[in-house]
């Protein structure tokens, strides 16, 4: 890692003007990098990163967010979140041309105004969940089970807490899950704290899947070997960008490949320890507009 940079001001409240932090991060680019335009991508975490947890998008960050796409730079959003959560995002961030990561990696969409629905699925990779599930239901027999219905929403054993999931929910038998493959399953149990749901996979000893924390009782599985950085690789090879060319931004469990892939990853001040020593710098918080900081200094570098 690089020397970390951190925010100039860790209370909340309390961070120096927007302009100033933003000719502080310059300097603080890797001399390699290039400027803001079709040679460089950004990869960008939404929840925590763009967004606050309570869903809110700030001024100063959509119109760095809009400002760097309009330079040419691939913009993409790179997420947790299902397809029928993230094409809302986009769409409030102006972004209707490129790419988006969903679901941990396993989704990517390809973006286009003249498409139907504005947006096409370009590669999807599947597993099948019933091992797991069936591990995962022995250890909490009383937690919340969903699979992901790709484009639709989620089949699920009982309802989440309102507003946790998109699209389309219909509660089926736990045995209704097991067959189909699947892109991501989600186990929610609100009694644990992030440190159980790690113990939890230690001590099942899941095989064959990758697995994120969320930053509430959640814990995603997806494909093995899939996550936000080998959906980015793809995309890499794809529109051409080099090794050197990429940054990206997050502040959760499932960045921590990403932010280690990018040649510039940037960890959000609101981040937890293990993604802060998986970055190269980090930034302010998402209150903060940590992630404008940085996306004005790219801009400001050309």
């Amino acid at each position: 890692m690089s020397g970390q940079l951190r925010g100039t001001d860790d209370v909340p409240g309390t961070a120096a003007p927007l302009a100033e932090r933003v000719a502080r991060w310059r300097r603080r680019l890797p001399a390699g990098l290039p400027a803001a335009g079709p040679d460089l991508l950004v990869a960008l975490d939404i929840d925590g990163t763009l967004l606050t947890h309570d869903g809110e998008l700030a001024e100063e960050v959509a119109s760095a967010v809009a400002d760097l796409d309009a330079s040419g730079a691939r913009v993409v959003l790179s997420t947790g979140r299902s397809l029928q959560a993230v094409t809302p995002v986009a769409a409030q961030l102006g972004l209707t041309s490129g790419w988006a990561v969903c679901s941990n990696g396993a989704v990517v969409i390809r973006l286009d105004p003249d498409l139907a629905g504005g947006h096409e699925i370009t590669d999807v990779v599947t597993f099948d969940p019933g091992p797991t599930l069936r591990l995962l239901r022995e250890e909490l027999p009383d937690g919340l089970f969903a699979v992901e219905d790709l484009g639709r929403g989620f089949k699920v054993t009982a309802p989440f807490p309102m507003g946790e999931l998109t699209g389309d929910v219909e509660v089926v038998d736990f045995e209704d899950l097991l067959h189909a493959p699947a892109t991501r399953v989600t186990l929610r149990a609100p009694h644990l704290a992030s440190a159980d749901f790690h113990a939890l996979v230690q001590r099942v000893g899941l095989h064959g899947v990758s697995y994120a924390v969320g930053w509430t009782a959640w814990l995603d599985i997806s494909p093995d070997g899939v996550s936000k950085a080998s959906a980015l690789e793809t995309l890499r090879g794809r529109l051409d960008v080099a090794d050197g060319a990429t940054v990206a931004v997050g502040d959760g469990s499932n960045d921590l490949e990403m932010l280690g892939w990018a040649a510039h990853g940037v960890a959000m001040g609101n981040a937890g320890p293990d993604v802060v020593a998986a970055a190269d710098a980090v930034t302010d918080a998402v209150g903060d507009h940590g992630a404008a900081v940085v996306l004005r200094a790219l801009l400001a570098a050309r």
